[in-house]
């Protein structure tokens, strides 16, 4: 097909971002977002995302481009939005919908579209390929190719980048599984694996996050469970990991992107098929009940109407995506018992919160809280000095054990899962 595709990275999020940037020291990339402030940083070199460098921004031959009559000459469109659920967590496929319609009013005879958006196994050539064709008026499989290659990107990962993992990619044709296979090996050594077809690579990635889902859901019910029983989950994990085949997964609110939404397309897969998926769900209703079950052990410990600071609001340590925090649902579920709370966050972008959940972060902890409630564990925060933030007999709820090996200040009291 192409010798020297030209390539268009539609959506410069934290996927799409770091892939494009990784295909440009191979190729000749194209990186389009409908976020023109997004694209203004970006040609600046600043990622609000944190995942590349100015560095990185600035080196690369990346052409960041805000005109869509830029891309026609692209040979291959790469899809990178958002696959949100909605509030009754079914698949929420308005942005792949409309990043779909773009591209189809883009692509010509034998362009290439490519999904990399998480979603559930037969999406990409049931739902996306005919709004690429009415946009278009051409027939996929026929004048124009699907491939599928889902995105493994872990945000605030250092080590586990796009050009480091393995890849898997499908094509609707052999000829394009394999152009695929050869476009992502340029950028990654070849570590490639060629899926049996788009449906089974679609596939592949819903169970992925499922799988560690529902790992989360049992430690998480072991901490309920160990908790009535006077016995901290963390020191019970600490020595269960001794044992070589042990999974090492721990508690804690189970939100962000993938791990929290994942799931729910493959329910909803499975209910598609008449299956009804118990154990998915199941882990689902254990994780997204967390967040009240952890408010009702705090509210068990603190003073009515108590002064509540939490540390941390995004979904996970050391990187600012607030998408699908969990961290909203135990500030909610606190406020509704009556007690006054504040958030503090260092990471995150306060004007986001702002616009996403209506909250106003402080800028720096006050003092004389009745309890300080460990959300998130960002670095420094293990630091912070406890007696200053609480009054005495104030407590310290250690939702994910950043002060476990630290002594508490006497006259201070203790919790953890």
């Amino acid at each position: 097909m192409y010798e020297n595709p030209v390539i268009t990275v539609v959506g410069l999020g934290y996927v799409g971002l770091p892939l494009a940037v990784a295909l440009a020291r191979h190729f000749e990339v194209m990186g389009y977002d409908i976020d023109e402030s997004r694209i203004a940083e970006l040609r600046a070199g600043v990622d609000r995302t944190g995942e590349l460098s100015r560095g990185e921004l600035t080196d690369s031959r990346l052409e960041y481009v805000a005109d869509p009559e830029a891309l026609k000459e692209s040979h291959l469109f790469i899809i990178t939005v958002p696959t949100p659920v909605d509030a009754e967590n079914k698949p929420d496929l308005r942005a792949v919908e409309s990043a779909s319609r773009f591209v189809g009013s883009l692509i010509r005879l034998g362009s290439i579209v490519v999904y990399e958006s998480t979603v559930y196994p037969g999406c990409t050539e049931e739902f996306c390929a005919p709004i690429l064709e009415a946009e278009s008026g051409l027939i996929a499989g026929q004048d124009f190719y699907l491939g599928y290659s889902p995105e493994r990107i872990n945000p605030g990962d250092k080590v586990h980048r796009v050009d480091s993992i393995t890849k898997v990619v499908a094509g609707q044709t052999e000829k394009v599984a394999q152009l695929l296979g050869q476009i992502y090996g340029a950028m990654n050594n070849n570590d490639v694996f060629i899926a049996r077809d788009i449906k089974t690579a679609e596939a592949s990635k819903a169970i992925e996050n499922a799988q560690r889902d529902i790992n989360i859901a049992f430690v998480n019910e072991i901490a309920e469970i160990f908790g009535r029983m006077g016995i901290s989950v963390y020191d019970v994990l600490e020595a269960a990991r001794t044992k070589w085949n042990f999974l090492p997964f721990s508690p804690g609110l189970v939100g962000g992107h993938c791990i929290g939404v994942d799931p729910y397309y493959l329910a909803y897969a499975a209910q598609k098929a008449g299956v009804e998926p118990r154990v998915i769900l199941s882990g689902r209703r254990i994780n997204d009940g967390m967040a009240q079950w952890i408010a009702d052990r705090i509210c068990e410990a603190a003073p009515q109407a108590a002064r509540i600071l939490i540390l941390g609001f995004t979904f996970k340590e050391n990187v600012p995506d607030i998408r699908n925090t969990k961290v909203i649902d135990l500030l909610r579920a606190l406020e509704a018992a009556g007690h006054s709370v504040e958030v503090y966050d260092p990471v995150a972008d306060a004007a986001e919160i702002r616009a996403e959940y209506g909250i106003e972060v402080v800028d720096a902890p006050d003092l004389a809280y009745d309890a300080v409630v460990g959300a998130v564990p960002h670095s420094g925060f293990a630091e912070l000095p406890l007696r200053g933030l609480l009054k005495p007999g104030g407590l310290v709820a250690d939702v994910k054990g950043i002060w476990r090996k630290r002594s508490i200040p006497e006259g201070l009291r203790y919790w953890t899962l």
